[in-house]
């Protein structure tokens, strides 16, 4: 394509610089860092998600004090020791439903909402059959988390994905299988466009209007090494039309362009692969004479009934006619195993 990849309110929201910018692999990592990072709030902190169970344990591999404390217990903490700074937690509504089978979790959710200091909000503002998916935490419009971990069950794990980790378990004691995500942290102007983004979303679900935070001395946590100085980077958006709010497809439209452009390779993680316009892409680059090779890493199969009903099929479907316009062998889906053999579940997009 001609001209920059990154096109304000066509392919991305906004174009923004980091100061600092690191890519974090699994939740371990990401639950240390974004407790130091909290800690050193001095204004607000902004979490929004798709889903969200304080009896998770954050930092479960540090002293034994860190690792008896829950994300519930650790933000009432903080409430109780930092009462001047704001926590604003908003979750997916349906999601909600779940935390009536969780046991403990609604009475956590009841005391965090009792608190003066945090304020916890559900979201319901999108058409039927929609989610609100975002995974967000923003602490005074200085430093920014975004990308596809959540602050709940059966995210917690290392990036060796061991076969047996004894800290890989439930609220409840249960194991669960070996789980693969990232997220990505950044400070600076475009840590302030995200907390802007989180603040509309806010408002849009609560019709609370958050005030923009400006002059907040700086936070990088201290154990987490840069890997990107002075960058620009995109903002991609997607949402469905609500409310007088327009579709937003952005996402979307930047994944075709950066098909469009790329030359050799192509690696992508994903949950899911079931777009036909991404398999439509695809496809006419097979048609070319020298394509890009194209890498994708999936799961094995779709977490849950529903998903595996909805997605899986599609997958293999979508697979099929790629592969039947594909002589070189140049699209490739791989599924990740544990050492034992064991499926990893792939969550990263």
């Amino acid at each position: 394509m001609d001209g920059p990849l990154f096109k304000p309110l066509q392919n991305c929201w906004r174009v923004e610089r980091a100061e600092r910018a690191a890519v974090i692999v699994d939740a371990c990592d990401y639950y240390h860092v974004i407790r130091e990072a909290m800690e050193r709030a001095r204004h607000r902190i902004l979490i929004v998600g798709w889903d969200f169970d304080p009896r998770i344990k954050l930092d479960r591999t540090g002293g034994r004090d860190e690792e008896n404390v829950t994300l519930g217990a650790f933000l009432l903490d903080l409430a109780k020791r930092k009462p001047d700074v704001a926590i604003c937690i908003l979750k997916w509504n349906f999601g909600a439903l779940k935390t009536l089978f969780r046991g403990s979790a609604i009475a956590w959710v009841a005391r965090l909402a009792a608190t003066r200091a945090i304020k916890f909000k559900l979201d319901s503002a999108h058409p039927p059959g929609c989610s609100h998916h975002q995974k967000i935490v923003v602490i005074d419009d200085c430093f920014a988390v975004c990308g596809g971990i959540d602050m709940t069950g059966d995210r917690w794990d290392r990036p060796a994905h061991a076969d047996h980790d004894p800290n890989r378990i439930r609220p409840n004691g249960d194991p669960y299988g070996p789980w693969h995500d990232a997220t990505m942290a950044v400070d600076g102007p475009l840590a302030a466009a995200l907390g802007e983004l989180a603040c509309d979303r806010w408002q849009r679900a609560t019709g609370e209007k958050l005030d923009p935070i400006s002059g907040a001395d700086p936070i990088w946590p201290d154990d987490l090494k840069p890997m990107f100085r002075d960058r620009q980077f995109a903002i991609a958006r997607t949402a469905a039309k609500y409310d007088g709010h327009d579709e937003v497809k952005e996402i979307e439209a930047l994944f075709l362009d950066m098909i469009h452009v790329a030359r050799r390779f192509i690696y992508a993680e994903n949950q899911y692969f079931t777009s036909p316009r991404i398999a439509q892409a695809i496809l006419e680059r097979m048609r070319e004479p020298n394509p890009p090779e194209i890498v994708f890493v999936n799961p094995v199969t779709a977490e849950g009934w529903l998903e595996q009903v909805a997605m899986d099929a599609a997958r293999v479907r979508l697979a099929q006619i790629i592969g039947s316009e594909d002589p070189g062998n140049r699209f490739r889906i791989y599924t990740p195993v544990t050492d034992g053999g064991a499926d990893i579940y792939v969550h990263a997009k």
